[in-house]
């Protein structure tokens, strides 16, 4: 009787070692499919600098900041469907386009949507326009990828740059430039910004400079290092031209 059950037990074990494997499988035709959309070349969403990326706010921030002038147009990175077109206290104008990759994307803080739920568009589509509603600090466009679904936990939260390419805070990018090999096409190096005429910051953001240090924008500013980097969750005294912080 107990060799009875030690088989049945052994042919359990045995059952879910192969259960596990087949999710495993799953888990890599899911990065296979991530990897076919880097290859189809998604567009980026806006024209403006990058002033926030993926991972920051001690890994909270799940998505990428685009900074801007109000009302730039805000694009669809890749063919889709619209799932989700409403204002949301929290993010705004925002909309929501599931992709035939299944892969979602998400647009908010937008001054206005132009696209309804339903609704299927083109890559390149102009879904709204930048603006800074809902709890957003200045002008900019904040852009999510998800796979399968968007969760209130962001449990499925994929970080843009695997797909868009690879841009740092403070880098300047273009609407409708793909990637190529993981490097953004035309960013920053390509496109000049006269930052005072064409993004707009407000009274408590400043636009580092090059030569600039977090004591020097302290002095200037008259606020300390120590709540500089916790308005923007610096965890280094690192800071690059052109990037976008919070002052107030």
């Amino acid at each position: 009787m107990r060799d009875y059950i030690k088989r049945v037990i052994i042919a359990l074990i045995m059952a879910l070692c192969v259960s596990l494997l087949f999710l495993g499988g799953k888990h890599s035709e899911a990065s296979m499919q991530v990897n076919k959309e880097m290859k189809d070349g998604w567009i980026w969403p806006a024209d403006g600098i990058v002033s926030d990326t993926y991972g920051t706010r001690m890994g909270k921030h799940k998505g990428i900041d685009i900074a801007g002038k109000l009302n730039t147009p805000v694009l669809a990175v890749a063919d889709g469907q619209v799932v989700k077109s409403y204002y949301s206290n929290t993010y705004g104008n925002v909309v929501f386009i599931k992709h035939p990759s299944h892969l979602v994307t998400v647009y908010a803080h937008l001054n206005k949507r132009n696209v309804f739920q339903g609704q299927k568009i083109k890559q390149g589509t102009v879904i709204g326009k930048m603006g800074e509603t809902g709890q957003a600090t200045g002008i900019h466009l904040h852009f999510e990828t998800h796979q399968q679904e968007w969760r209130y936990d962001k449990k499925f939260a994929l970080d843009p740059e695997k797909i868009l390419g690879k841009a740092d805070t403070g880098e300047t990018v273009r609407g409708g430039i793909a990637a190529s090999n993981g490097v953004v096409l035309e960013a920053s190096s390509h496109i000049k910004f006269n930052h005072e005429d064409k993004i707009k910051v407000t009274n408590q953001q400043y636009i580092v400079k090059q030569g600039d240090t977090l004591y020097s924008i302290s002095r200037e500013k008259n606020i300390s290092v120590t709540r500089i980097k916790e308005l923007n969750h610096l965890s280094t005294d690192l800071i690059k031209p052109k990037q976008i912080l919070n002052i107030h």
